[in-house]
C-alpha cells in the first residue's frame, strides 16, 4: 500500500551512489520507498509526496539512489515513460498543478526526480557511438562500454530577470506569446554557449524587451526541470524607460507594473496573471514587492 509523507529531513547521501549494485541492493530491502514519476507528474496526497513500496512499481521502471530519509530508510526514484495522449493518469499529477502546495522539501525532491528521471528514461544511448550505456554510480550516470565514456544528466543554465523602473517603484514584466498575454512574468531566456550569465542578461533583455540594464543584483537559482534547466534569478534596473520594446514574437506586450498592481497580482486580484507560487519568477517579483524604500529591489 501507498502511503504519504513528507520528507522532512533528507540526506541525499551522495557518498553510498559509490557502492556497487547499491540499487539492486536496496530494491530487496523492505524499508525501501520508492518515489514514481511519469514525466513531470507523481502520485500526490494529503499535501505530500506518495511514496510506495518497491514492488508497486510497473514492469520496465528505471531506478535510481535519490537518498534517506529522516529515519534512514533509503529511498529510490523509479522513472516512468510519461504520460501520452490516451494514458491512464488518473492519481498522477503535475509538477506545474503542485509545486506550489508542496513543501520545500518534497518540492525539491520532486524537481530533482522530474529532471534524473527523464534523462534515466530518455537518454539511454552513448550521444558519440550509439551504444547502449549501463546505469552507474546508483541510477545518476552512465557508462559507455564502447566508448568508455562517462555520461551524466545535461543540465542547462538559463537567466531570469526582474527589470525594476530608475525609481525603484515599477516593475517591468512581460507577456509571452506562449501564454496568449493572460500571464506577465519576468523575462528569461537560456545562456549561449560561451557566455556569462551577466552577458546573457543583457543580450535576452535588449533581444526581448528592447531595453538596456544596469545594477545587476543575482536574488536566488532553482531547478527548473522543464526541460532541464537551472534559473539563475537577478534584478536589474533599468537604463532608459523609454527603449521598452516587445519583440513581438515571443513576447508580444511588456508592461511596467506599480508596487501596488504586484501586490493585487500577487493575490489574484489584477487583470492579468502573475506566476505560481512554484517559480523563481514569483519569489523574484515578490522580494521586490516586499522590498521597501526608492530604489529597492
Amino acid at each position: 500500500m501507498t502511503s504519504p509523507a513528507h520528507v522532512g529531513a533528507f540526506d541525499i547521501s551522495a557518498d553510498e551512489r559509490a557502492i556497487p549494485d547499491l540499487v539492486a541492493t536496496l530494491l530487496r530491502e523492505p524499508s525501501t520507498r520508492a518515489l514514481l514519476v511519469r514525466g513531470d507528474r507523481a502520485r500526490i496526497a494529503d499535501g505530500g509526496l506518495v511514496f510506495s513500496p518497491v514492488d508497486e512499481a510497473p514492469d520496465g521502471t528505471t531506478w535510481a539512489f535519490l537518498g534517506r530519509t529522516g529515519d534512514g530508510a533509503a529511498l529510490l526514484l523509479g522513472a516512468l515513460p510519461a504520460v501520452e495522449a490516451g494514458d491512464d493518469d488518473t492519481g498522477w499529477t503535475s509538477f506545474r498543478d503542485v509545486g506550489a502546495v508542496l513543501d520545500r522539501a518534497d518540492a525539491d525532491l520532486l524537481v530533482a526526480g522530474i529532471a534524473l528521471g527523464r534523462w534515466l528514461v530518455d537518454s539511454g544511448f552513448c550521444p558519440t557511438c550509439g551504444t547502449a550505456a549501463p546505469l552507474s554510480t546508483a541510477g545518476w550516470a552512465r557508462h559507455c562500454p564502447t566508448c568508455d565514456r562517462e555520461l551524466f544528466p545535461r543540465t542547462d543554465p538559463a537567466v531570469i530577470v526582474a527589470i525594476v523602473s530608475q525609481d525603484g517603484e515599477r516593475l517591468l514584466l512581460g507577456a509571452n506569446a506562449a501564454w496568449g498575454g493572460a500571464m506577465f512574468s519576468c523575462f528569461a531566456g537560456f545562456v549561449e554557449a560561451g557566455e556569462s550569465a551577466e552577458r546573457a542578461i543583457h543580450r535576452e533583455l535588449r533581444e526581448e524587451a528592447g531595453v538596456r540594464v544596469t545594477d545587476l543584483r543575482y536574488v536566488e537559482s532553482q531547478a527548473w526541470p522543464f526541460p532541464r534547466s537551472l534559473m539563475l534569478g537577478f534584478h536589474a534596473t533599468v537604463v532608459d524607460e523609454r527603449e521598452v520594446r516587445a519583440d513581438g514574437e515571443e513576447i508580444v506586450q511588456a508592461r511596467w507594473f506599480t508596487r501596488e498592481e504586484i501586490g493585487r497580482g500577487l493575490a489574484g486580484e489584477l487583470d492579468v496573471r502573475l506566476p505560481g507560487e512554484a517559480s523563481v519568477a514569483n519569489r523574484l517579483i515578490r522580494a521586490w514587492h516586499e522590498a521597501s524604500g526608492s530604489g529597492a529591489s
